[in-house]
């Protein structure tokens, strides 16, 4: 089951990270369809969010057809993202680079830098998962003052 980590000071409004780390779980294989989402309770329990920042991020899911409610059952993964499951081959030579970077010096800000001009270069603007968090941004913008 996912366990989603909310960070208060990233400027990321809540229900848009709890919809960003489902995506990415989605992404890499950790969650399927048919799997059972935490509850609201349960998320609120594990992350003292607000019981309706829970429920905006599922209704946000489920508006992008990744998830879906059955009354009295809860919230499952309806769709998926990826094709890169956290098991890959891509994951292994990833995680082998990252420790190269390590022992070369470069701290998590160094690496994400150097990560992200690879990725702008290699995916430009105007596809994929960037599409995603603008869209799900722009929503946010949309509907700011919802957010708990």
């Amino acid at each position: 089951m996912i366990e989603y980590r909310i960070d208060r000071r990233s400027g990321v409004a809540t229900y848009l990270q709890i919809v960003q780390q489902t995506k990415q779980a989605l992404r890499l294989g950790l969650l399927e369809p048919g799997d059972k989402l935490p509850t609201a309770r349960e998320v609120v329990e594990a992350t003292a969010v607000n019981p309706n920042t829970v429920l905006k991020a599922y209704r946000e899911l489920e508006r992008e057809g990744l998830a879906e409610g059955r009354r009295g059952l809860g919230t499952f993964v309806r769709g998926t993202l990826g094709r890169g499951s956290a098991d890959s081959a891509l994951r292994a030579e990833l995680a082998a680079w990252a420790d190269r970077a390590r022992v070369e010096g470069l701290d998590r800000e160094d690496v994400t830098a150097l990560v992200t001009a690879v990725l702008d270069t290699t995916f430009p603007a105007g596809g994929g998962a960037q599409d995603d968090t603008r869209t799900a941004q722009k929503a946010h913008e949309n509907t700011q003052g919802d957010d708990a």
